[in-house]
Parts: C-alpha cells; structure tokens; sequence
C-alpha cells in the first residue's frame, strides 16, 4: 500500500478553507468599504451561493464522465484565480456581479472532486479522513483572524490581494497533491440510488456536513 500523502492532502484543504474564511466575514465588508448600498452589496454576496447550487453538479457530472478529476480541480482553481483577478480591472456593479459568478462556478467545482481523491488515497484509512480535513478548520480560523489584524493595520483596499494570494496557494497544493482513482463500482440503479438516500449513514453524513 502506498504511503498516505498527508501533509499533501492536508495543505490543500489548509488553502481552500482559507479563501473561505477570507470571504465570509470580509466580503461584505469589502463591497461596503467600496460604497455599495445593502441591498446591492446582498445581492452580489448571494451571487456565490446561487453557483453554489449549480456548479457542482455540472462539475461532478464531468468528474464522474471523464474521471479526471484533479485535472479538473487544477482547471478549476487556475480559473478562479483568472477570473477573480478580473476584478482589478474594474469595480462597477455589473463588472463584480460577473467576477463573483465567475470565479465562484470555477471555485466551487473544485472541493467536491478533491474529496474523491482524498478517499481514494485513504483507502482503508478513512479513520484518518478528520486528521485531513481538520487542517481545512485551521486555515478557517487562521485566515479570519489573521486578516482581520491585517485589514485593522492597512485597510481593505488590499483585500483582492490577499484573496489572490490565497487562490494561488491553492492552485500550487493542487499541483504538489498525486493523482488517485476511485475503486469503480458498478453503477447503482435507480432503486438503489434511492435506497442509499434513505440510508442512516447519508443522513448522519448531511446533518453533520450541514
């Protein structure tokens, strides 16, 4: 059995939870400090959770067709970095609306099809899943912190900066993590599809990710 490639693994969940912690708490901050009424500043804030529910089916679709996944994680990380930068060209209304819906359908492509590499390098070590992932609530709890003195010592006008930094750090974890393919399993009917949904395990699993 191969060796697990922990610190690998671990840094990009470290990156990616990060550039969630720098957008929760601060994004709505940024479009404030740019002078964005409420109700335009909820609206581009609800741009990422619209692609949120759209893009990781599509996405997944894709994994599940062509079975490259962390070539779609790499694609999917170089772009959200492409198309946030974008928005250092302009800082409209309309302009950020696309840069938000941009890189948030690339940005939220990428978890879903790095959690089947993870799973697929633990193997029979899915007790060690929480030892990984862990390093996501880190990053969380690191970036929040860590910007929030940034920001306090300089201003927000540095916020893209950061965010891109961040992007980067994932798309460089990206390239350092091997590649690692599922156990194909023959494909589940509809009956059993259904059957698995009604599972204890599925729903202890959406409870405690919810």
């Amino acid at each position: 059995m191969a060796a697990l490639p922990y610190w690998r693994l671990s840094s990009f969940y470290l990156f990616y939870f990060a550039l969630l912690g720098s957008t929760a708490p601060f994004l709505a901050l940024y479009f404030d400090h740019l002078g964005f009424s409420s109700a335009r500043i909820g609206e581009l804030v609800a741009i990422p959770m619209l692609m949120r529910c759209v893009a990781p089916n599509i996405w997944g679709w894709l994994g599940d067709y062509t079975g490259r996944r962390l070539a779609i994680v790499r694609f999917g990380a170089v772009c959200t970095l492409l198309s946030f930068s974008l928005i250092f060209v302009s800082k409209t209304y309309a302009w950020l609306a696309m840069v938000m819906a941009l890189h948030a359908f690339f940005w939220h492509a990428v978890l879903p099809q790095f959690e089947v590499i993870t799973l697929a390098h633990l193997k029979g070590q899915t007790s060690r899943y929480s030892q990984i992932r862990l390093w996501g609530s880190i990053g969380f709890i690191i970036t929040v912190v860590g910007l929030g003195r940034v920001f306090e010592w300089l201003s927000l006008d540095v916020y893209p900066v950061a965010l891109v930094l961040i992007m980067a750090g994932i798309i460089l974890s990206s390239l350092w993590v091997p590649n690692a393919q599922p156990v194909q399993s023959e494909r589940a009917s509809g009956e059993g599809f259904l059957k698995q949904l009604r599972s204890p395990g599925c729903w202890r699993f959406t409870v405690a990710w919810r």
